[in-house]
């Protein structure tokens, strides 16, 4: 017992600078990260804008800055309150505000890798081996033969990153935490433009109405005046009944144009969040224009669009992961220690006899894997090859929707002005056939045609109003919105979680007014 006291008690300096030595060789292994290092995949950036026009210019400093509220240009308070709404309910944006945190939680995950695992653990047991003494049978059990067993003990083990496949593993993380911000951020700006384009379409519905409505009352006008013209006898029946035709397809229109733009409520219901048989926006004709938005240069797509950070962020998450793979061809060290307390009888348990102990590395590599690491790498690389692929697709993409909005804009603008004119001149020509008609010079169907002129050309007028709103909208978004790429390092803004839909008596009618409230980045 005593050489056993005496060689329990032995000094640890050894062992602990054994210990402190494979330690330290770790440490310095671990500066050897292998795999290839990132770099942002070549594009080709254009100089400028094929479809720029004169009255476009480059972005100044400030337009640099995060633009927030971007849908306040339109200076439409209704929009406004809408925009708000949407950033604070909408259940897409909340969904990939949840994805953000989970990437956020797999940064700190793969962290825990640079550090030991430590773990402590206490036990009783009590058993019995069935052994009997002799003697009387009244004690033929005897308690020889059951043993107590008591312990604690605390368990440490550490693996050092060697070859950098920890260093590799937190990269690939914090590049998916960004791309997953910028997936936010997207989907926030699709959003918000969404609901901006749907919200423009319904109110050149709601001037298509106006124009509906007052067209009705022009052929009811019209129509009295063919009935007067065929009490006098001057006019057949057939006026009177043609007339009667075209102000019941008028009310017909008229009535029809109210299935778009219910469905186009419903959509802006749904993308702020509430019920769709609960909300409703009172009509208000089209009046806005689009502003002059200052272009940005093309290569300011690559830090503004949150598409295109999230695409290239994919690529640096992939690199990442064909460094995690080539590590597995190398051998792991793993460094453990365990230590406690044991001892047959509970108050001797926390005495030093009754300590023991056991440290070491363990070194390991596979031998043999038919292939598998190879495979893994090759993977990886061909992973890696796509997403690089994507995110210039993205890029290209990205240009494409610019030019295109930038086309949309220009030759709308004209448009408009030819058809301003064309609508002018409909409406005198209409004007001098109901003089001629009532003179009795020209026939009915004269009438009907320029109603029919004037009518189309005023629809075609409030049709290319919204078109022009709409494209407003999408070179807004094209260009990135309100959205700037230093935003992936943080959240990037306050959404709500998922909720139950609320009651019908909690949610009330969308009213206009109201100054915007910009959702303020964490």
């Amino acid at each position: 017992m005593q050489s056993d006291r005496i060689s329990r008690a032995r000094p640890l300096m050894p062992r602990v600078l054994t210990i402190a030595v494979t330690a330290a060789l770790a440490t310095l292994l671990a500066a050897c990260v292998v795999g290839p290092d990132y770099k942002r995949p070549a594009t080709e950036i254009p100089a400028s804008f094929k479809e720029a026009a004169p009255g476009w210019k480059v972005a100044e400093p400030a337009d640099q800055q995060d633009r927030g509220a971007w849908w306040t240009i339109y200076e439409d308070p209704q929009l406004n309150a809408l925009e708000d709404k949407l950033n604070a309910a909408n259940q897409t944006i909340a969904q990939f505000a949840a994805n953000y945190r989970q990437a956020r939680a797999l940064v700190g995950e793969a962290r825990a890798a640079y550090f030991p695992t430590i773990d402590a653990s206490a036990g009783a047991t009590r058993s019995g081996n069935g052994s009997q003494t002799g003697g009387n049978a009244t004690t033929a059990t005897s308690r020889a033969g059951i043993s107590n067993s008591f312990n604690v003990q605390l368990n440490a083990s550490w693996e050092p990153d060697l070859w950098g496949s920890v260093t590799r593993s937190v990269n690939a993380q914090k590049a998916g935490q960004q791309g997953a911000a910028a997936d936010l951020a997207n989907a926030r700006l699709s959003a918000q433009a969404t609901l901006a384009q749907t919200y423009f379409l319904l109110r050149a519905l709601d001037s298509t109405q106006r124009l509906l409505d007052d067209t009705v009352a022009a052929y009811q006008r019209s129509l009295q005046l063919t009935q007067n013209q065929y009490a006098a006898g001057v006019a057949a029946r057939s006026d009177v009944i043609q007339a009667q035709t075209q102000l019941q397809s008028a009310q017909a229109a008229a009535i029809d144009n109210g299935i778009q733009r219910a469905q186009d409520e419903h959509a802006i219901a749904v993308l702020i969040g509430v019920p769709a048989s609960v909300f409703s926006l009172p009509p208000m004709p089209l009046t806005a224009t689009p502003p002059a938005v200052p272009a940005q240069m093309p290569s300011a797509l690559l830090e503004r669009r949150p598409d295109i950070a999230s695409a290239e962020r994919k690529a640096a998450a992939a690199n990442e992961q064909i460094g995690v793979a080539i590590a597995a061809f190398f051998p792991s060290l793993t460094l453990s220690a365990t230590g406690g307390f044991e001892n047959s009888v509970f108050s001797q348990l926390l005495t030093l006899p009754s300590r023991f102990w056991t440290l070491g590395p363990q070194l390991a590599g596979t031998l043999f894997d038919a292939g598998l690491r190879k495979a893994q790498t090759e993977a990886a690389r061909a992973t890696y090859d796509a997403d690089v692929a994507a995110y210039r697709q993205t890029v290209l993409t990205a240009f494409q929707d610019v030019e295109d909005n930038l086309a949309s804009q220009r030759i709308l603008e004209q448009e408009i002005v030819v058809q301003r004119q064309a609508v002018e001149s409909a409406r005198q020509a209409l004007a001098i056939v109901t003089n001629e008609y009532k003179a009795g010079t020209v026939g009915f169907v004269n009438v009907l045609t320029a109603q029919t002129t004037a009518f189309i050309a005023e629809q075609k007028l409030e049709s290319i109003a919204g078109q022009r709103m709409v494209s407003s909208v999408g070179l807004v978004k094209a260009l990135g919105g309100g959205w700037d790429v230093s935003q992936m390092n943080r959240e990037t803004g306050d959404v709500a979680a998922p909720a139950p839909l609320p009651a019908a008596s909690a949610v009330p009618v969308a009213q206009g007014g109201g100054a915007p409230q910009q959702t303020q980045s964490k």
